[in-house]
């Protein structure tokens, strides 16, 4: 019988490049508070799929709601406020 190994070098080499650049690292951390936000939104949606929604439920799902508005407002200004690269001027 013949054992036939697959060699991982030819299949998934590996590159020095997989590692997340310094400006992707920074993108994440700006966008951090946005990707929270949208978690506990989702949290909060998870908790009422099986079930009707109480009161404090509804009221954890408008907070939720209301972070990640905020959130996205706080991006969307941060975002109209630096200088853009390129394009006309």
């Amino acid at each position: 019988m013949e054992f036939i190994a697959a060699l991982q070098n030819l299949v998934t080499p590996w590159s020095d490049d997989l590692e997340p650049s310094v400006a992707e690292l920074e993108a994440i951390e700006i966008e951090l508070p946005l990707i929270l936000a949208e978690r506990d939104l989702l949290d909060a949606q998870i908790m009422t799929l099986d079930r009707m929604p109480t009161e404090v439920d509804e009221q954890r799902l408008r907070r939720a709601r209301r972070r990640v508005l905020a959130a996205r407002t706080a991006l969307e200004n941060r975002a109209a406020h630096l200088p853009s690269s390129g394009g006309a001027a």
